[in-house]
């Protein structure tokens, strides 16, 4: 009778575990994920949730731990909302290593034989070529490429060959990257404008080296100008002086006049007492030949109270 007894107390358990089991799977997937999806495609924002195939492996662990498996689920779950309610605040953290500066003592027996990479591949001494090499790839080289593209007419074979898989690698996550900002760009609206600011503080550092063909480099400077003029359109007061005359600089490079002159002309009315307001259109101005603008801006410029740097001190002395 006990017996009886116990084997029925057993086998309603068993019952009760496979409901809440199959309750579990289906409002999970049928309500959880369907739910979560929405909300991150409303908020734009990667999926993060648990999909329906850990609801099914989390439904077979419940099939063959009876009600051990759903209340281990069931307290964790609770543990997870009781403890780790609240979202972490990340404002405070900064990943990007242009903006962290990490203090570490001098290695003065490799630093002592380093001579710049561009008089290496003058002197040609392999040793000290592919030193320079090694230490350069160690570091951060995306400001080096423009010297590492010597390397590669080096006479040493195994040099021009560091130098070339080192550009390969960097330019196809540079063009990988870029098109990935452009579509999120795309996809955007009217009142989003991160991705232009990234896309254009990422740019400018690779672009301003000069080392793609010259007709990749229209084609990235054409993107450049095309993502500052949707962020001038969404929010001009966004638009920083230092990219005003990255674009003017890069547009001008590639001798598009037109777009250089419109940002020479937002730059001098957004920021009229800045240097690189006068500057840019001295340099647009000569690369056009049009003299009496050039002399124009540059009596504005001796007229008025902006300070004036070195260099363009000499270009004032030379053209006075």
């Amino acid at each position: 009778m006990t017996l009886a007894r116990d084997e029925r107390i057993f086998l309603i358990i068993l019952i009760v575990n496979l409901i809440v089991a199959v309750l579990y799977l289906l409002a999970g997937i049928f309500f959880l994920v369907p739910a979560h999806a929405a909300v991150c495609d409303e908020e734009k924002t990667e999926p993060l949730y648990d999909n329906r195939r850990t609801y099914l492996l989390r439904f077979i662990v419940m099939l063959l731990c009876p009600v051990i498996g759903p209340l281990f689920f069931f307290v964790s779950h609770l543990f997870y909302l009781t403890v780790f309610w609240k979202k972490v605040d990340l404002s405070d953290v900064i990943f990007s290593r242009e903006r962290t500066r990490t203090r570490m003592k001098a290695d003065e027996e490799r630093e002592r034989d380093i001579i710049p990479l561009e008089e290496a591949v003058l002197v040609n001494e392999k040793k000290n070529l592919r030193m320079v090499m090694m230490n350069v790839i160690k570091e951060d080289i995306r400001h080096s490429l423009a010297s590492i593209t010597l390397a590669l007419d080096s006479e040493d074979s195994e040099t021009s060959h560091y130098a070339a898989a080192v550009l390969s690698d960097e330019l196809n996550k540079f063009r990988i990257y870029v098109q990935k900002l452009w579509r999120q760009i795309q996809e955007e609206d009217s009142s989003q404008t991160e991705c232009e600011e990234l896309l254009l503080d990422y740019m400018d550092n690779i672009l301003k080296q000069h080392i793609f063909s010259m007709q990749e480099q229209n084609k990235f400077v054409s993107i450049l100008n095309d993502a500052a003029e949707l962020l001038y359109g969404k929010e001009e007061s966004r638009i920083t002086l230092k990219w005003y005359e990255q674009l003017c600089l890069r547009t001008l490079e590639i001798r598009d006049f037109g777009n250089t002159s419109k940002w020479c002309a937002r730059m001098a009315e957004r920021y009229p007492e800045e240097l690189a307001a006068y500057t840019c259109r001295l340099k647009l101005y000569f690369a056009m030949q049009d003299r009496e603008a050039f002399f124009q801006t540059l009596e504005s410029l001796k007229l008025s109270n902006v300070v004036i740097d070195s260099e363009t001190l000499e270009l004032v002395r030379i053209f006075s």
